[in-house]
């Protein structure tokens, strides 16, 4: 298939139907990317209610990187939605929009049987997820 066609079908929102080799889309079957967390403080198996990492700034550089390898695909580079996704600069800062970012980010989304966020969780860990909850909050708006 050529790339104009698949342009095309994207552009209408039929591409997810199709399965082009070598090709990774939105919402898709697509591995979570590891995520180097050293330097960080271990956080153990109990998730934590709120950000521990919060205005660290190794747990923000990890967490821009981090964002940029496993959310960025529906969320938009810099949290900047094109609307697939929720734009998350929006996210409520401290332990308020914590809250959600922690139960969307360990119970995935779906609706209607169709998963539009899978669980990231025990994917990724806490401490990368927290790291990237750190760095949502350097690019928050109101």
């Amino acid at each position: 298939m050529n790339t104009r066609k698949i342009r095309t079908l994207a552009a209408v929102g039929l591409l997810g139907a199709l399965a082009v080799p070598g090709l990774v889309y939105a919402h898709g079957d697509v591995v979570p990317q590891p995520v180097d967390t050293s330097g960080l403080e271990k956080l153990g198996e109990a998730w934590r209610d709120s950000n521990p990492y919060r205005g660290n700034p190794r747990a923000i550089e990890i967490g821009a990187s981090a964002f940029n390898q496993n959310c960025a695909r529906c969320h938009g580079l810099g949290a900047v939605s094109g609307g697939i996704a929720p734009d998350l600069r929006y996210l409520e800062k401290g332990d308020a929009g914590d809250e959600w970012f922690k139960e969307r980010v360990t119970n995935g989304s779906i609706r209607n049987g169709v998963t539009y966020m899978p669980k990231f969780g025990e994917a990724l860990g806490q401490e990368a997820l927290w790291s990237i909850r750190s760095w949502l909050e350097t690019v928050h708006e109101e």
